[in-house]
């Protein structure tokens, strides 16, 4: 009988000689199954959840998220990237000391929340966020003892298993959430939701998928090496904040919380483009540069480029479909209460489209251990973007915010183009080409439906 090799991180086994093109693909079409179920799911429980809660419930929640999301990135010291890029990324040690990094700082994050809830509840006029805020983070401590085992299953392009699993907690999420919504009938429901589903998420990882069984340790030397490359992580996500957070952060100040939950409607919808190349991103391109470093031969360049038109490809499709349908699809899935979302969709989208062709350069530098450099670039794109953005809001509340929203996108090209340059990685021709097909889609979509759009930002 033919043996079966069996990845040194105890991940899922594979047939011997299965190739990386074969890996890499299988890798890209989980992700995208991941994210497209995960989405679709999302979206049903977002239409049951908002026949059910409040606009203003939903305010909250956007309020409350996007400042856990910031806590987890301004303490984010890249383990996850680590356990990918590292020659020691199988090594048990190594791994052991990741995960006890992880667990501390899981306890760092609630802890912050705790003492940062009652000063942001005063400072946003929002007395429920002094309560809501801790018991949401609670599920950040819970996700805290989350396994290697699902950054080692990333690192080997061996992702089937964890789609499953990820898709099944979901799944639980969401019907938790659904249930509590039933019974409690106000932001409580979607508090509890995230909380019970981050200890389902623990459990099924812990019991479903296969690999190292994480143990507390401290080895100085993987400490060391994971406290090397994180440090500009650290940095990095620290600005990855405000450039996928900032918006809804500064309108909390700019809009009611009502108008903010119609917002992040509109958001959820139109960041799909950007959500999916993410995912992708995070899972595919570390490796494959790892792998085909683009600036060793011609060969690995056209082996990056085809992969890369593909991906900006289906980012565009994605992204030009929801700005044409955009308000048809809102008025059809939402109540009259969330009518304004449809204009802030296709708004939301067009900004979308550009966004996503520099998208497949960001990981470049991560995969070539260059976290310095993924930082110069990170650092330097949030100080363009929240400058804009801030003088956009103070000019103009919402319109003006998404103006500069779109004005960063240009301007911050400039800078994705240095680093990939640095990594050898840049394709020009790829970014004409997607360009152009982003001006015309973008323009087709304001056309159609400039008027949907200027009632809902001039609301």
């Amino acid at each position: 009988m033919q043996d079966t090799a069996v990845d040194p991180a105890g991940a899922e086994p594979k047939p011997p000689g299965k190739s990386f093109a074969s890996r890499a693909l299988g890798s890209g079409v989980w992700t995208m199954a991941n994210f497209g179920g995960g989405q679709l799911m999302r979206l049903a429980s977002n239409l049951v959840l908002t026949r059910i809660l409040s606009p203003d419930d939903f305010g909250l929640m956007a309020l409350v998220s996007s400042f856990m999301i910031g806590l987890s990135m301004f303490s984010d010291m890249g383990l996850g990237p680590s356990i990918m890029q590292s020659k020691r990324g199988d090594d048990p040690a190594f791994l052991d000391t990741a995960w006890t990094i992880k667990v501390i700082r899981g306890f760092f994050i609630f802890g912050t929340a705790c003492l940062l809830a009652y000063p942001l509840a005063l400072f946003y006029n929002a007395p429920a966020f002094a309560w809501v805020f801790p018991a949401a983070a609670s599920s950040m401590l819970v996700g805290g003892f989350f396994p290697t085992r699902i950054d080692s299953a990333g690192r080997h392009l061996q992702i089937g298993r964890l789609t499953m699993i990820e898709l099944c907690n979901q799944l639980i999420g969401i019907l938790l959430t659904v249930a509590a919504a039933l019974i409690l009938r106000n932001v409580w429901a979607l508090v509890w939701g995230q909380v019970l589903g981050a200890f389902a998420q623990l459990l099924m990882f812990h019991y479903l998928l296969p690999g190292h069984i994480d143990r507390f340790r401290m080895e100085k030397a993987a400490r060391e090496e994971i406290v090397k490359f994180g440090k500009w992580i650290f940095f990095s996500t620290i600005c990855g904040f405000l450039l996928f957070q900032g918006d809804r952060i500064i309108l909390g100040r700019v809009l009611t919380l009502d108008h903010l939950g119609i917002y992040n409607i509109g958001q959820f919808l139109a960041t799909v483009p950007g959500m999916l190349g993410t995912a992708i991103a995070g899972r595919l391109f570390i490796p494959m540069y790892r792998e085909h470093p683009p600036g060793e031969s011609a060969g690995n360049f056209r082996t990056m480029a085809r992969t890369r038109a593909g991906f900006t490809g289906l980012l565009l499709f994605v992204g030009i479909t929801l700005a044409l349908i955009g308000p048809w699809m809102v008025d059809h899935l939402y109540d009259p209460r969330y009518h304004r979302a449809g204009g802030i969709l296709v708004a939301i989208a067009c900004i979308q489209m550009l966004l996503v062709i520099p998208l497949s350069y960001e990981t470049a530098a991560l995969a070539g251990g260059d976290s310095r450099g993924f930082f110069v670039m990170q650092c330097s794109r949030a100080m363009i973007y929240l400058a804009l953005v801030l003088i956009g809001a103070w000019w103009g509340g919402l319109t003006g915010l998404l103006v500069g929203q779109a004005l960063a996108q240009v301007f911050c090209y400039p800078v994705s183009v240095w680093m990939a340059r640095r990594q050898r990685a840049w394709d020009p021709r790829h970014d004409v080409v997607a360009g152009a097909v982003a001006v015309i889609g973008a323009a087709i979509a304001l056309g159609l439906h400039g008027e949907v759009v200027a009632a809902a930002l001039l609301h």
